[in-house]
């Protein structure tokens, strides 16, 4: 059982007064990720954490994302530079950033600058010429992602630079939609969003596209089973900095693990596997960087998990790629009519 959204902000503001605040270069702080879309009343799920983004006078400052807990809330911290939310201009058309500002969410703010930003992007968030910008921020991030395969050095990269770029798909019809660009339940909002506008057919495609559309319940637990073993042996021997080493701690296992288990006991088993593939990738890096003799124990289970998915080699996951490139156009389609009926939507 988690806390309550208003309680987790309220530590979340404390933590920022009595310790952020003092940190070289400090120039404010806001809530990001998917609290903003919480309401205060509502409860944050265990596996769930609180997206807080720091702002910080020098590119210099801004390093990889920590997590802590604090009070029972596990909050994780991201880094901006004031340069890369400059102008509402300059965040409007930016996917990742451009949501946290969509209504109040202003922490601290010395000089005034993030609270003058959040009004500026708030008043044109549902302008119908930014959210196609944002629909085509990700279009673009999706190809530059899918480009840069061939040179992917190893395995690792290789699979997130597939992986991450298929799941984008869900993030160009989220933007369309006004709705929250989630990391680990994409797919179900994306869902969501599809039955709402009479779109549901592409859900099939799209889940086609991560090769999991055919994939039934007793197989993702049989690969979450896998999940777990590999990620509590990457957990003890993780000692290389990793920018997602965060995300393979025990204070994060109730979202990496519990949060896949959340979804398939909801009966969203397949929307369980673009996390699932994530976090094995993760743990596989782990674990044939610090620890070599231990990887080859888990890297069967996460052969198969491939093989389910329809990647037993490069070429397959090239192919896979291709396949994503074709799909664009028709997701810009539906973006469009997901856009063109949004009474939220302006001109």
């Amino acid at each position: 059982m988690g806390v309550r959204v208003s309680d987790a902000k309220t530590i979340a503001r404390e933590w920022v007064y009595e310790e952020a605040s003092s940190l070289p270069g400090f120039c404010g702080a806001y809530f990001a990720g998917s609290i903003n879309w919480y309401a205060d009343d509502a409860i944050l799920p265990a596996s769930s954490d609180l997206d807080l983004a720091l702002v910080f006078e020098s590119e210099s400052q801004v390093g990889e994302r920590s997590k802590f807990l604090r009070h029972g809330v596990l909050i994780e911290v991201t880094r901006f530079s004031v340069e890369q939310l400059r102008s509402p201009e300059r965040v409007l058309g930016n996917y990742h950033l451009a949501s946290a500002f969509r209504t109040p969410s202003i922490i601290l703010d010395p000089t005034g600058h993030l609270t003058a930003l959040q009004s500026g992007v708030a008043r044109d968030f549902a302008k119908r010429d930014w959210v196609r910008q944002r629909c085509a921020d990700v279009r673009r991030r999706i190809l530059d992602m899918l480009d840069l395969l061939p040179q992917a050095p190893g395995l690792y990269e290789r699979v997130v630079g597939w992986l991450f770029p298929t799941g984008q798909t869900t993030h160009m019809l989220l933007m369309a939609g006004l709705r929250n660009p989630t990391v680990r339940k994409r797919y179900v909002a994306v869902r969501e969003l599809l039955i709402e506008y009479g779109q549901f057919e592409l859900y099939e495609e799209l889940l086609e596209l991560l090769g999991c559309a055919r994939m039934d319940r007793a197989r993702v637990e049989h690969h979450l089973a896998s999940v777990t073993g590999a990620f509590d042996a990457a957990k003890i021997v993780m000692k290389s900095p990793f920018p997602f080493g965060a995300d393979l701690t025990e204070k994060s296992r109730p979202i990496a693990i519990g949060g896949s288990q959340e979804l398939i006991e909801a009966g969203l088993h397949r929307e369980a596997v673009f996390w699932l593939v994530a976090t094995y990738a993760r743990c596989e890096k782990v674990l044939s960087t610090d620890a070599p003799a231990m990887a080859q124990e888990f890297e069967g289970g996460y052969r198969d998990l491939l093989l389910d998915l329809g990647i037993g080699s490069f070429a397959d996951m090239q192919r896979q790629a291709d396949r994503v490139r074709s799909m664009l156009e028709r997701v810009g389609q539906v973006s469009e009519a997901i856009i063109a009926p949004n009474s939220e939507i302006t001109d």
